[in-house]
């Protein structure tokens, strides 16, 4: 039974009703208060009728993790550099120049192209503050300040300072600000013992990892000043590396040993810089330090950034291997990260 027209009936007040009924000599009152009740209980009985049930409301959904999924599922992300025979850096190529390989199957189709050498950076600086530096501290302090000072740019970029001997220590969290990452290298007391790994670990995850946004090319970087040799990590070298790598950090290392000859600490730092595409600098002398600010500061101003669709792709956690190569050009050489982690479901 349809009651909704009820709704649609004028208010009668009670001096209308007095007029439409005939006056008899009876007391009509008592009835009248009852129509008019049965009327009210009618009329909300037909607005109950047509209000839809009530629903339990559904789980909210974030928005941000359905993108994460949707992104990391169809799209890889490489930051690279490309470098003629004498080790130029090449920066005029094109999408169509490129090739991508991953886990040893040609990738579906290159997404997105660019050349970064206005994407905004992550960097963070990494200071071995261990006794075993602390000959050459003061020159390495000031070189770290001025490639700041020259490297980040106010209200684009951002970095972040630690200091690492038995234990890594935010001198100067993310900050825009010359004057106080200044500040953050100026706070760094050498003394302890070596955690390069941990440090590496902490910054990669707790830091850089965090900033990640699905989808959205970015460039983060690591300078990590050191003479390589770890003797109080709690992770292992590969395990650094992989956390690297999980957070798409490029690691630029510049070695403290100037003996004249490679050390082991030498040969560790180059495997972490090849394993995530950068750079390992050997300095034959202190003033080389400088030198080596400068020429990553050249490439992080010279770079490509690609996105694409990887072949026979599977969240099973497992680790696949990137290759990029320049179509036409056999002499060109390109530097990117191994690899990376697919995610998991």
């Amino acid at each position: 039974m349809n009651l909704t027209p009820a709704l649609a009936l004028p208010k009668i007040g009670l001096s209308r009703l007095h007029a439409l009924v005939p006056k008899y000599k009876i007391n009509y009152r008592p009835y009248v208060t009852l129509a008019v009740a049965l009327f009210l209980s009618l009329a909300t009985f037909a607005q109950d009728s047509a209000a839809p049930p009530a629903q339990e409301p559904a789980p909210a959904q974030d928005s941000d993790t359905i993108t994460t999924i949707r992104r990391t599922v169809s799209e890889v992300n490489v930051v690279f550099t490309v470098t003629d025979k004498h080790g130029h850096y090449v920066k005029d190529l094109k999408k169509e120049d490129f090739k991508v390989v991953d886990d040893g199957r040609p990738a579906i189709e290159i997404r997105s192209f660019s050349r970064q050498t206005d994407l905004p950076l992550e960097v963070g600086l990494l200071v071995d503050a261990s006794n075993s530096v602390r000959d050459r501290f003061k020159f390495e302090q000031q070189s770290a300040i001025e490639f700041l000072n020259q490297t980040i740019r106010p209200k684009y970029d951002k970095a972040f300072v630690v200091g690492f001997d038995s234990t890594p220590e935010v001198t100067q969290d993310f900050t825009d600000d010359g004057g106080l990452l200044a500040d953050g290298v100026h706070a760094l007391r050498p003394g302890g013992g070596t955690a390069m790994y941990d440090a590496i670990y902490f910054a990669s995850r707790d830091k850089l990892l965090k900033g990640i946004e699905p989808g959205v090319p970015a460039r983060r970087a690591i300078i990590l000043l050191t003479d390589g040799d770890d003797n109080q990590s709690h992770v292992t070298r590969e395990e650094a590396i992989e956390m690297a790598e999980r957070a798409e950090v490029i690691i630029y290392t510049i070695s403290t040993n100037i003996s004249g000859s490679k050390s082991t600490g030498d040969k560790v730092l180059q495997r972490i810089a090849d394993a995530t595409g950068g750079r390992a600098f050997f300095p034959f002398q202190l003033t080389d330090v400088a030198n080596a600010f400068g020429e990553i500061q050249d490439e992080l101003r010279s770079q490509y950034a690609l996105s694409y669709k990887p072949a026979g792709f599977a969240m099973d956690g497992r680790y696949r291997s990137i290759e990029i190569s320049v179509l036409n050009h056999k002499a060109y050489h390109v530097r990117s990260r191994h690899g990376y982690y697919a995610p998991t479901r």
